[in-house]
This record gives C-alpha cells, structure tokens and sequence, in this order.
C-alpha cells in the first residue's frame, strides 16, 4: 500500500532523440505533479528521475515546482565520465538538498573486467584509459572495482550506488569493494595523469 521510492524513467534525448524535450514537458505537467501528490498523501516517500543523460536533472533542478527528492544518474558520474555532472550538476544538487544515487558505475562493465561501455562494445580510447587506470590500480594494490565505486560514493551529493550484478558472487564483490583500502596516494596519481578532474571529490582514510 506504499511505495519508498518512484522514478520516471528515460525521458532523455537517448530514448527520445530530438522529441525529448517535448516528453520531458508531458511528464513535468502530468507525471511529476501527480507524484507530487501522493508524495504529499504518504503513498510514496519519494520521486524523481531515472536517466542517463545530465540534462532533463539540470532542468527539474531549475523547477521552482513539482520538486523531487532525488535523482537515479546512470553512467554519467563514473571513474571514465564525470566532467560534465561536476560543473553543474551534482553542486546544484548538493545545494538543494537532493540526493543523487549513482547508476552503472562500472560504465557498463568496462571497469570491472568487461568490454562493454554505454551498452556497447567499448571503442580503443576507452579501453585505453581504462587500461591506464588499471595498471596505476595495480601499483597500488588496489581493485579497479573499489575504484569505481569509492569514487562515485565520495561526491557529497551521493546518497547511493547501484552498481547491477550480473550473477549474485559479485555482490559479496561490491561489498568487499567498499571496504577495501584506497590509498590517498592513488587518487593523487589518478589526478596526476589527468584520469580523473582535479575537482573531483575522492574518498579519504
């Protein structure tokens, strides 16, 4: 008789190409405010939007109403993409109050032994970074997968992480990946090189 959590899903220029926006406005004026009612009733605990895209989060974030409790982010704050969710995004977040879970950190498995990236087979430029993170993530003793996650958990605007498993051993991995130890000295090289920005927040000790 309860819902915790609803989000629309997809109402981004990915599933919709250039009829997006308009999608975007049918859900603002029907979706989103209905939500907002049975959040108010106690039906559902909370709304907000499942997307891949930064886009259709910065322009609910500039809504004066409805207001939504959180955002569901899939692939676009991840070790291999996040300079565009760092510029406006997750600060304007942050300074609302609304939290932001963080899907696909793995961008599609690349980063936990895969080949896939964006629900493809990953082009050269990407396997090349990832192999650059990895062998600093060797040096240091350190998972690829306690990167990813660590790092997409450190922003202060992320509530959560979904990372998806494919078979259930690897969520003992996740959970063993959130407790392993990461160097400071790791993310520092990470910067150094220019994998990650040098105003992406990192985990500390």
């Amino acid at each position: 008789d309860r819902l915790d959590i609803v989000w629309v899903h997809d109402i981004a220029q990915d599933f919709h190409g250039d009829q997006w926006l308009a999608r975007y406005e049918t859900a603002r004026t029907g979706a989103f405010r209905v939500l907002q009612k049975l959040r108010d009733e106690g039906v559902i605990k909370a709304w907000g939007l499942g997307v891949n895209k930064v886009e259709p989060i910065e322009l609910t974030l500039d809504l004066d109403e409805p207001r939504p409790d959180a955002f569901l982010l899939a692939g676009r704050y991840t070790l291999l993409d996040h300079d565009r969710a760092l510029q406006r995004l997750l600060p304007a977040a942050a300074e609302q109050g609304v939290d932001m879970v963080v899907g696909g950190p793995y961008s599609s498995g690349v980063l936990a032994g895969g080949r896939h990236f964006e629900y493809q087979e990953a082009p050269k430029a990407i396997l090349d970074k990832v192999d650059r993170i990895k062998a600093l993530a060797e040096r240091h003793g350190v998972s690829i997968k306690a990167a990813a996650l660590q790092f997409a958990l450190a922003h202060p605007a992320t509530a959560a992480v979904v990372p998806g498993a494919t078979r259930p051993s690897r969520i003992a991995e996740d959970v063993a990946a959130l407790h392993e130890t990461v160097p400071a000295a790791f993310w520092a090289d990470l910067r150094a090189e220019g994998l990650i920005s040098a105003f992406a927040p990192v985990p500390t000790a």
